[in-house]
């Protein structure tokens, strides 16, 4: 299975992204070596949304499309999708 995601950042801020393996990647972007660029000087992290895809190149232009959704539109997004459990 092939996930896009959202965390939200300890500033407040989203970081957009997608994978295999959801639980190991919120764990590195938690991780003092792992995650991307942006989250390492934001942690902690929470995931707030995911979807799941079939294919890596569904969720890529999933992701594509999310980050160029508006802050609001993302906040309006989180808040319709189904609930996620705190990781």
């Amino acid at each position: 299975m092939n996930y896009t995601y959202i965390l939200e950042c300890a500033d407040g801020s989203y970081y957009t992204g997608w994978t295999t393996d959801l639980d190991k990647r919120v764990k590195a972007h938690n991780s003092e070596k792992g995650g991307a660029k942006y989250t390492r000087g934001r942690r902690p992290v929470r995931l707030v949304y995911y979807e799941a895809f079939e294919t890596k190149n569904e969720a890529m232009e999933r992701e594509y499309r999310i980050k160029r959704l508006t802050r609001a539109e993302k906040v309006k997004l989180i808040e319709k999708g189904a609930p996620v459990t705190v990781r």
